[in-house]
């Protein structure tokens, strides 16, 4: 399945790698809750780690939509995860957040007094959000979903992408450099 890409979806239209980038230092919400993206992992369509490695299917085919739409996933059978898809079979998967929007309510919903621990991973950031399956394939673009540039430029750190079993070696997992928020912090440079 592919779809005509409108120029309001060309930020997410591009390899997904870059945009994975980029995305560090946005603030995501979602129904007016969220923060700052302190995370991001990028997976391409000829990742072995990707869901979209061997094809479409009806669990992603998502990610063969239009660039700036949600691929919502369970993972483990647990966690829900939210990636923003990209260019046909890529997406980026949003991994952490630093809370600054609705931080009662996150706190609400994960049952914890602190932030750092609100949305610092895939499955806390969905929980603290309320976002699962029913936001699969909804656009970024529109309510409930804002997306909105930093302050300014922001210090990236890159490594490997964590939680996968295949392609490990790819450093496509993105930070804020210095945050408190990250899932897990990044190795240190040799």
């Amino acid at each position: 399945m592919t779809c005509d890409r409108s120029p309001r979806t060309a930020f997410f239209d591009r390899n997904a790698v870059t945009v994975a980038q980029e995305l560090v230092g946005m603030t995501f919400t979602f129904a007016g809750v969220g923060g700052v993206i302190v995370e991001t992992e990028a997976y391409l369509p000829d990742d072995p780690a990707s869901h979209s490695f061997r094809g479409p299917t009806p669990r992603n085919r998502a990610m063969f939509g239009e660039a700036g739409t949600a691929y919502v996933y369970r993972s483990y059978g647990i966690h829900w995860c939210m990636n923003i898809v990209c260019q046909p079979g890529s997406a980026v998967l949003l991994r952490a957040l630093e809370p600054t929007d609705g931080i009662d309510e996150m706190i609400r919903r994960r049952g914890l007094d602190g932030t750092r621990l609100l949305a610092s991973g895939p499955g806390r950031l969905t929980q603290a959000l309320d976002i699962d399956l029913r936001v699969n394939m909804q656009p970024l673009l529109s309510a409930p979903f804002a997306l909105k540039p930093g302050a300014g430029s922001v210090s990236i750190a890159t490594g490997p992408r964590i939680g996968i079993s295949q392609a490990i070696d790819r450093p496509w997992r993105f930070g804020l450099a210095g945050s408190r928020f990250l899932s897990k912090p990044f190795p240190k440079s040799a």
